[in-house]
């Protein structure tokens, strides 16, 4: 038994520094919580948390469909999962009405709830960690204006031991760190403002950075891509030439889709085409202009090389049937030689949602349609119908796999089973 103790003293005191270093880490960076009530915002200020919130894309989390505005409510699949977006409107008993600036900043910068509790990173605090102290009061002094609500928080329904604070605290330490946004003095201003919006409150990485196995990427610049667990549409990657880099685009090229949901070198669909309508055609031209310029200066990589698979012979009968289809379904809008038509379908030519792996994004669209954005600079999109109700897998392998092979494209296959998949 003696001879024991040594050693368990040992271990429970490596213990203890573990958890004093895992509390350290969780508590770096945090200020003060003040006990003073909100002060009355100016009306400018309240404009702009307006403008941060829907920069932010705040309502998309924080509202049920045919819900009250902020309230809460919406389920968020996750591979952990199902988390709920929580009430955010200015109610004392179930939303933020008994907040502070303080307890709101503490939320956005350090991931912590009013109550002490760690936030599950769904809520992209990894990258609102970067707003100014600023930014958050106003974006706080906006959510006050809202109409109370009062509509109970749903509980997380989390696996475990994903649902447990400790886990919480063991990811934060090894994945998060606080930090409000350092300018780079080498770059110019408008860059900075790009940086600042795209690292931040647009929490762009939270899609296109693509998820660790623990979590969310890390960095908050980080653009590599990946598939997104809630509905298998893939955010491509902003860094790759064959995806979606865009810089050898004009900047009034990445402007107009991010304004209009459409541009002469790509539309946005699925995921991207809500961000659209409901975040980014409201950016004043400044804003979307210092987020293209910080955009195409993201520096190349190759991901999309160490995600393709080596591109095998291609069956001709698949091919033929894919021809045949494509001719009955697909060709009066996107053309005999898949050129589209502008301003109405996009080409499949050249098409890099087309040929890009993985074939996640046009498996999905033939499946479930694709919508543009109902935007102020396109009010009336053009849309594709879904063909997921009227072709069976191996006829949605088929069409696909002609067209990512056909009219110079040269990409590969597609399995039935992977459309199994996406269904």
């Amino acid at each position: 038994m003696k001879r024991w103790l040594p050693h368990a003293v040992l271990l429970a005191v490596c213990a203890l520094a573990v958890i004093a270093l895992l509390a350290a880490l969780n508590l770096r960076d945090e200020s003060p919580i003040g006990d003073a009530r909100p002060s009355a915002a100016s009306a400018e200020q309240v404009q702009r948390g307006a403008y941060l919130a829907r920069a932010g894309n705040c309502l998309a989390c924080h509202t049920i469909r045919g819900g009250a505005p902020y309230a809460g409510g919406r389920a968020i699949e996750t591979p952990f999962g199902t988390v709920h977006g929580s009430n955010i409107t200015p109610d004392a008993k179930t939303g933020i009405g008994s907040w502070s600036a303080d307890h709101f900043w503490r939320a956005m910068h350090n991931g912590r709830s009013k109550d002490g509790r760690l936030l599950v990173p769904a809520f992209p605090y990894p990258n609102f960690t970067l707003i100014t102290r600023e930014d958050s009061d106003a974006l706080f002094a906006y959510l006050r204006t809202l109409p109370a609500v009062e509509r109970p928080n749903r509980e997380h329904a989390l696996r475990f031991p994903y649902s447990t604070q400790a886990a919480l605290a063991v990811w934060r330490a090894l994945y998060f760190r606080p930090g409000v946004y350092e300018a780079d003095r080498a770059r110019s201003g408008e860059w900075n403002r790009g940086a600042y919006l795209v690292g931040g409150l647009g929490h762009c990485s939270a899609c296109h950075g693509g998820p660790t196995v623990f979590g969310p990427a890390r960095g908050s610049l980080e653009m590599s891509g990946g598939v997104s667990p809630i509905d298998k549409w893939y955010a491509p990657s902003l860094t790759s030439r064959a995806e979606a880099s865009v810089a050898d685009w004009e900047t009034g090229q990445i402007v107009e889709l991010l304004q209009t949901g459409v541009s002469a070198r790509g539309s946005a669909l699925g995921p991207m085409a809500e961000v659209v309508y409901r975040s980014t055609q409201f950016l004043s031209d400044a804003d979307l202009r210092a987020m293209a310029g910080f955009l195409k200066t993201l520096p190349p990589s190759s991901a999309a090389v160490q995600r393709s698979a080596p591109i095998g012979a291609v069956d001709p009968e698949i091919l033929e049937r894919g021809r045949t289809l494509y001719r009955k379904a697909c060709e009066d809008c996107h053309g005999p030689r898949g050129e589209g038509a502008r301003g109405a379908y996009p080409a499949l030519a050249g098409n890099r949602t087309v040929v890009m792996n993985p074939p996640s994004n046009v498996i999905r669209a033939v499946l479930s349609g694709g919508f543009l954005p109902a935007t102020r600079g396109n009010p009336r999109p053009w849309g594709m119908p879904p063909f997921g109700h009227v072709l069976d897998d191996a006829e949605v392998a088929a069409v696909i796999t002609f067209i990512r092979n056909e009219w110079g494209n040269s990409a590969g296959g597609v399995s039935s089973v992977e459309v199994q998949r996406m269904r």
